[in-house]
């Protein structure tokens, strides 16, 4: 299968679609399930697609991926890299690309869809196969369960999925309990009274008040965060003015605040918007700021009975050295929402994807956050090999400890 996985990897790769447009993913999805005897439902969610393989009695196992690129113009020098580009919803002219490995999963799971649909002697159950669309805006997973994914598909008794990581390609790496961050998207908007760029005394500068919020939500993690728990606070966008001798009338932030505890989460959003509120009347703004909350993750908290019960399969699979722990990832999913929509357990664990001579050298030289480009990052290309064949083993280990043996005849 590896020459006819790559062909579907290079394929999603060069044309990557961004949230809830993954049409072509899609209709390629269905397509191949069909041919591999999937009863298979589209258009869940707006693009998402389900495919059903029922083989006598048993459990009821679901594997996920992810569709959906990112807005990002891609700088890999890859033969098969992304010419596709875009406006955004805010207007940005942008390149859109697979920065964050979803072309990974999609033909992963491809690839294990067909061999256990080969396979079916092995095993006994139902198979259900998810290729969610929107996982980018954390909007993806409850698009589909409001949509009624569960009303056509079976309830699963676990749900079972991967994401490929920065790390070298060949190992897998699982946490139980608290194992992605939950995150929350705030837009902060900071009102001033712009004026000439000559005369500051006559405004409120709302690029001074932005400026000192920055640097004091900084804070928050280093002052008010206990050193055993974990949070994380990014602005990551900052917009005010149109021209260097005006004061504008507003500046935007949009921040990103990443916890894995209901109780830490808490009091980070509460030092956010105690934060904002004093800079501004520290600068005499002439309204209070707004902060509008947008887009969010729940965090993804892996069964801990469950997923050791995965680490002991995929250790005998793989080998002990190609499986590990990686502890609680910053980063953020939204499948965990298949799960707790149903109250089931889930097992989610990182698939290594770079190139694994690559990695060790930069472990030795100890820069690997300098040499090994990160998720999101338009340098972020894993390797084809054996990035993918891993990915279809580890499902497929994983599904079929799960779905019960065949009938004795």
């Amino acid at each position: 299968m590896l020459s006819s996985l790559r062909e579907t990897y290079v394929d999603l790769h060069a044309h990557p679609e961004l949230s809830f447009q993954e049409t072509r993913t899609a209709s390629l999805v269905a397509a191949r399930l069909a041919t591999l005897g999937y009863l298979v439902h589209a258009g869940i969610g707006g693009t998402g697609v389900a495919g059903v393989l029922t083989n006598g009695d048993g459990p009821c196992v679901l594997l996920r991926a992810d569709m959906d690129a990112l807005p990002v113009t891609e700088d890999t020098g890859l033969p098969y890299a992304s010419t596709v580009h875009t406006t955004t919803a805010d207007g940005v002219e942008s390149g859109v690309m697979h920065a964050c490995g979803h072309d990974v999963h999609v033909t992963a799971l491809l690839g294990a869809a067909e061999v256990l649909a080969q396979g079916q002697a092995a095993w006994s159950g139902t198979l259900v196969v998810v290729f969610q669309p929107a996982e980018e805006l954390g909007r993806g997973a409850r698009a589909m369960v409001d949509d009624g994914l569960y009303d056509r598909v079976p309830k699963p008794d676990i749900v079972l999925g991967q994401h490929v990581a920065p790390v070298a390609a060949g190992l897998v790496g699982l946490h139980g309990g608290p194992a992605f961050a939950g995150t929350d998207v705030l837009d902060i908007r900071l009102i001033g009274r712009g004026g000439h760029g000559s005369r500051p005394e006559a405004t409120v500068d709302p690029v001074v008040m932005a400026a000192s919020t920055v640097m004091r939500l900084q804070t928050i993690v280093s002052r008010e965060i206990a050193a055993n728990d974990a949070a994380v606070v990014t602005v990551g966008t900052l917009h005010a003015g149109t021209k260097e001798n005006i004061i504008p009338d507003e500046a935007r932030l949009g921040v990103n605040v990443r916890s894995f505890d209901e109780a830490v989460r808490t009091r980070v959003l509460a030092a956010v918007e105690r934060i904002v509120r004093g800079e501004a009347a520290a600068a005499g703004a002439p309204q209070p700021p707004r902060v509008t909350t947008r887009d969010g993750f729940p965090p993804v908290i892996n069964d801990p009975a469950e997923t050791e019960r995965t680490r002991g399969v995929l250790a005998a699979h793989f080998g002990a050295e190609r499986v590990i722990d990686p502890g609680p990832v910053s980063g953020s999913e939204d499948v965990g929402v298949l799960a707790t929509a149903v109250g089931v357990p889930i097992v989610y664990w990182l698939l290594g994807g770079w190139d694994p001579a690559a990695f060790q050298a930069a472990e030795r030289a100890g820069t690997v956050n300098q040499d090994i480009p990160s998720n999101h990052s338009p340098r972020f290309a894993p390797v084809p090999h054996p990035t993918l064949e891993t990915g279809v083993e580890a499902l497929v280990v994983a599904a079929l400890d799960r779905l019960a043996p065949p009938p004795i005849a």
